[in-house]
């Protein structure tokens, strides 16, 4: 279990609201968690203190610059989609995102970030995923990776997580498999009620959640 972490999500410009959600929403809070009254603090890092604009029109005021994280107190970094990512302004995470593998610390990606991270090269040389193969040729021209994408909603390989823009949930369960923060019965069943939503599944994941110690 991971304690004293926190995860990173990088917030910039036209960032695409609904894809970190789910993810953020389960660290932050910690209530599927395996171990009781944990969780995973989720802190908002740009490229400045400046205020962003999501894609939804929300404006937010980022908790710290990207020159202020540092692997050692994260669990995890996370980029979510947005529509600039290919903007050379971007450099300074994408620098940090190779710093983070570097430290065995997760990244995950999704969207318009796994074109970055293609276009970086950081995807040439292991199992990775996007919105499509064509859309990561035709437009990161530094990306020779494609014996190596797989065309699946998210992909984990090792500490780099990625994901397509539709498949925010699978890229939640991807980063909470990975992070190890539920049981594998609790994320089972957490990922059947929201992308299925099988009534049964509800229960399977109230039944799987540690109860709590009676008197005596």
């Amino acid at each position: 279990m991971i304690t004293g972490k926190i995860a990173y999500l990088y917030v910039l410009d036209t960032l695409a609201d609904w894809e970190p959600g789910y993810l953020t929403a389960e660290l932050n809070s910690g209530r599927y968690f395996a171990e009781p009254g944990a969780r995973i603090p989720v802190r908002t890092a740009a490229l400045t203190a400046e205020p962003i604009t999501t894609m939804g029109g929300l404006r937010i005021t980022p908790d710290v610059t990207i020159a202020e994280v540092r692997p050692s107190d994260a669990a995890v970094l996370i980029l979510p989609g947005g529509d600039t990512w290919l903007d050379p302004v971007h450099d300074p995470v994408l620098a940090k995102a190779a710093d983070f593998l570097a430290a065995g610390v997760p990244v995950a990606g999704i969207c318009g970030a796994t074109l970055a991270l293609a276009n970086a090269g950081m995807l040439d040389e292991r199992p990775h995923t996007s919105n499509n193969l064509g859309a990561l040729q035709a437009m990161c021209h530094g990306y020779s990776g494609a014996e190596f994408f797989v065309p699946e909603p998210a992909v984990t390989d090792e500490d780099l997580i990625t994901a397509g823009g539709s498949a925010p949930l699978e890229f939640a369960r991807e980063v909470l498999g990975r992070l190890g923060v539920l049981a594998p019965a609790s994320l089972d069943a957490w990922y059947r009620l929201h992308a299925h939503r099988a009534e049964a599944a509800y229960f399977d994941l109230m039944n799987s959640l540690p109860q709590p110690v009676g008197p005596g």
